[in-house]
């Protein structure tokens, strides 16, 4: 039994959704599976973890480009402020109506961190990276 407020159609969409990553070699990471592009990028900065967050419409209320643009600059200020380097990116559901939305994965924030910030921006859910490099879904409501 869930406790999370958010309805499972739009959590099995999180789990179908390409989180693609703009580093100099991009990739596009899955939920539950590994990622060696994503190893490997930790490994470059010297990190054990990290988190692909949005400040995109908030608790899936679907927000104007221009609102969802001022929301990822103050994301990026966010990241920018908690010492992490973030990584442009951008997270699109496989097939469905919903846009892209204008993310980051923050490369050195630990658990408590990401989470902390993925409220802050009035997020679902999130996705954590630790050391196995393993993309995971964390609830936030």
């Amino acid at each position: 039994m869930s406790t999370s407020r958010i309805p499972a159609s739009l959590l099995e969409a999180y789990r179908q959704t390409d989180y693609r990553v703009q580093a100099p070699r991009p990739f596009v990471m899955h939920i539950g599976q590994a990622s060696q592009a994503l190893c490997l990028l930790h490994r470059q900065y010297g990190v054990a973890s990290s988190a692909f967050i949005t400040a995109s419409n908030p608790y899936s209320r679907l927000l104007t480009d221009q609102e969802n643009a001022e929301r990822r600059q103050r994301l990026a200020e966010a990241v920018a402020h908690g010492g992490w380097r973030g990584i442009p990116g951008s997270g699109k559901h496989i097939s469905g109506p919903w846009p892209a939305e204008a993310s980051f994965l923050v490369l050195g924030i630990d658990r408590e961190e990401a989470r902390r910030l993925g409220r802050a921006f009035e997020q679902n859910a999130i996705i954590f990276c630790g050391a196995d490099c393993v993309p995971e879904l964390m609830l936030l409501r």
